[in-house]
């Protein structure tokens, strides 16, 4: 798990969590908007007895089509024009390696916004300032190359305990019948966030995150290697966007001022 994404998960704490922030004038898209959502950045592992977590190419394809399944079912269902992204060459006229840049300059914006908005890091510089964060030139120009308007990122990290790592726990819980109780040794979990990047501008207006876990080793808060699994995290992290703070108080004068 990367550090970000791990402090993270130790500011969330509890098994699920979710949060978001936005833009102050962020809305979300409506009407005939056009959306690139980006080939899912995603990784899972197995957590070994020791504690390390060792990837597994197998698992995180697996993964990768699961979620991008999920995103175009649950993207089906919002409206405007939107394309998923399976692979890095799939857009006429723009190169596999701009992609990939992008999606590292993502990479390296998403955990800073994750540190600094979610892990109690915060900026003094951004305080107050809704996000604040831009992928800048790369992303406008992705926008005047394709005709997008947004671009949807999606960072996704999972983990499962292997049989060694269960039997550790077994032996911790026995050990308390006989008046010995070894620590606790978690069982891995997930750590995701998802983005929303204004093509026309670079800046990102929308940023949620998402943490689950056990600690009992074995025991599985959502995965996705299963389709059903893909879904739950799409829905979590996409299923409800909110305005921004000024955005909802204009909304809410304008609920109130209505007769």
């Amino acid at each position: 798990m990367g550090a970000a994404l791990a402090a993270v998960a130790l500011s969330l704490g509890g098994c699920v969590q979710t949060r978001q922030i936005a833009d102050l004038q962020f809305t979300p898209p409506q009407g005939d908007y056009k959306l690139l959502v980006m080939r899912p950045d995603v990784t899972v592992g197995s957590v070994k007895a020791g504690g390390l977590t060792e990837p597994r190419a197998d698992w995180t394809e697996t993964a990768r089509a699961n979620l991008v399944a999920a995103l175009r079912a649950q993207q089906a269902g919002r409206g405007g024009e939107t394309r998923i992204l399976d692979r890095r060459d799939s857009i006429a006229g723009v190169s596999p390696e701009t992609v990939a840049d992008l999606e590292r300059l993502h990479s390296a914006v998403g955990n800073s916004i994750a540190l600094h908005k979610f892990a109690g890091a915060e900026l003094p510089t951004k305080r107050g300032r809704g996000l604040d964060y831009t992928l800048g030139e790369d992303a406008v120009k992705l926008g005047r190359a394709t005709g997008y308007d947004y671009a949807l990122f999606l960072h996704a990290e999972d983990a499962f305990a292997d049989q060694g790592r269960v039997a550790l726990q077994v032996l911790g819980i026995a050990g308390c019948f006989i008046g010995f109780c070894a620590p606790n040794v978690g069982g891995g979990g997930q750590s995701a966030y998802a983005s929303l990047v204004d093509l026309r501008t670079g800046e990102v207006v929308w940023f949620n995150v998402l943490q689950t876990g056990s600690q009992v080793a074995g025991i599985k808060m959502g995965d996705i290697r299963t389709p059903a699994g893909a879904a739950q995290m799409v829905d979590r992290l996409l299923g409800r966007m909110k305005p921004g703070r000024d955005a909802r108080r204009l909304q809410a004068a304008a609920a109130s001022a209505r007769p």
